[in-house]
């Protein structure tokens, strides 16, 4: 098995990856939404286009 982030062979006290960075870099990932699931449910889209809307209106307000 390799490490799914830089391809390495994985490292059995890391499983599945190669070391703790790559394990980090994975949760990081996940953390600030790289991983997204789709949702065809009309609620989770709602949801999804109001957090939008209320980052950009964050984004336009002077600090």
């Amino acid at each position: 098995m390799t490490c799914p982030i830089c391809s390495k062979p994985a490292d059995p006290a890391y499983r599945p990856f190669c070391s703790r960075r790559c394990a980090d870099v994975d949760l990081g990932r996940w953390l600030n939404g790289s991983y997204p699931v789709p949702s065809t449910d009309p609620d989770d889209v709602e949801e999804a286009l109001d957090e939008a809307i209320r980052e950009a209106e964050r984004r336009d307000r002077p600090h």
